[in-house]
């Protein structure tokens, strides 16, 4: 069964499905979520509150998703392309939408990088992490 994230506060819920969320940008105590299709969703969570709901309510579907620094989460089974001299990671979303180019530290492209080769992430699903 497909699990979902509830994310809720006094005045709004919002509930998302694991694989539609594409990405997660902070933004002060404001987080965006980036989802399939080219929707966004602003909520009043920081990105930690965020990243530790994810880990108790997705459970094992939590694994695909890698915060990269401060202030930023993705999805990883959405990586499309990744440029290291350019510090740039691409995200596409299965119906082919291309997501906002993310300017990223060439030392955490580069850490993602190697976990996507070592097969850590994608293929094996090794756990969340923070790069």
């Amino acid at each position: 069964m497909k699990r979902r994230l509830v994310v809720s506060n006094s005045i709004e819920l919002v509930c998302l499905y694991a694989e539609d969320i594409v990405s997660i940008e902070a933004d002060g105590n404001y987080s965006t979520f980036y989802l399939v299709g080219g929707e966004k969703r602003l909520v009043l969570f920081q990105l930690g509150q965020l990243e530790h709901m994810m880990g108790e309510q997705l459970a094992g579907e939590a694994e695909t998703f890698v915060r990269i620094g401060r202030s930023l989460i993705i999805n990883c089974n959405y990586i499309y392309y990744i440029n290291l001299n350019r510090q740039l990671l691409l995200l596409r979303d299965p119906n082919g939408h291309q997501h906002e180019t993310l300017k990223v530290s060439r030392e955490s492209l580069k850490k993602l990088k190697d976990l996507i080769e070592s097969d850590d992430i994608i293929k094996e699903d090794n756990g969340q992490g923070t790069l």
